[in-house]
């Protein structure tokens, strides 16, 4: 059957996000990047709260709120996963898990790094196929703010993400939302992405063609060795690369 449309994973596939850029922080001796030194610095305007403190009850919440959801391919949107940290600490104010959401979208989008040639790629493909984005995050906003800022975000005919659907690659229901909103069959679908689970596995599973990009993935052929699931049907290295594909439909 034709190819129809091509979909698009959105970090490390449409975008890079570079996130040993962030502010260094130290919790309990241990130094690493991370947004939680801002984030407590505006917490703790607030209320007596210390770094460790708001560090120890992100992790609460992320160990028994973020990963059985994880786990069972629902989504943990940003601002519910504040909002239970914020309960955790005792902290009550309204606007202040909106607040952190805002101060921590800001620092990733701060981190996201454009290639100058991916809208040229898009524009080709458009004049083919339809186009759409398929993406794992947890502020849709923030989403759509990032495409706009490499000057992509025109290109596409849809962008569905998991924060909005309520479900994660590689569960079938986000893809079948950016199925529905192109109008296009499975088969018809080329699913672009660097994750072989959540992208290769999950796209494969509803009969989509798939194509892994390498190009931010260590030690690539030893990962792919170690998959225990779908096999991409394309390995690429840069996205220029599916203007052949496109070409053999």
């Amino acid at each position: 059957m034709p190819l129809r449309a091509v979909v698009f994973d959105l970090f490390d596939t449409l975008v890079d996000l570079h996130m040993d850029g962030l502010p260094l922080v130290s919790v309990n001796g241990r130094s690493f990047p991370s947004t939680a030194g801002v984030l407590h610095a505006e917490i703790a305007r607030h209320a007596p709260v210390s770094l460790d403190e708001f560090a120890a009850a992100q992790r609460v919440v992320d160990q028994e709120v973020r990963a059985p959801r994880y786990e069972a391919g629902r989504e943990f949107p940003t601002r519910e996963r504040f909002e239970f940290v914020l309960a955790g600490l005792g902290v009550e104010n309204a606007g202040l898990s909106e607040r952190l959401t805002q101060l921590h979208m800001e620092l990733l989008r701060g981190q996201v790094r454009a290639l100058a040639h991916h809208a040229a790629v898009l524009a080709q493909l458009r004049e083919r196929v339809r186009l759409a984005v398929c993406s794992n995050f947890t502020h849709s906003q923030t989403a759509l703010a990032v495409l706009e800022d490499a000057g992509l975000r025109w290109h596409f005919d849809a962008v569905v993400v998991s924060d909005a659907v309520g479900f994660r690659k590689p569960r079938p229901e986000i893809f079948r939302a950016t199925l529905g909103a192109l109008d296009v069959a499975p088969e018809e679908v080329l699913h672009v992405g660097d994750n072989l689970s959540a992208d290769i596995t999950g796209a494969a599973a509803l009969g989509l063609r798939t194509a892994w990009i390498t190009r931010r993935v260590p030690r690539a052929a030893e990962a792919l060795a170690k998959h225990k699931g779908a096999r991409p049907d394309h390995v690429i290295e840069d996205l220029a690369e599916l203007a052949e594909i496109a070409a053999r439909g």
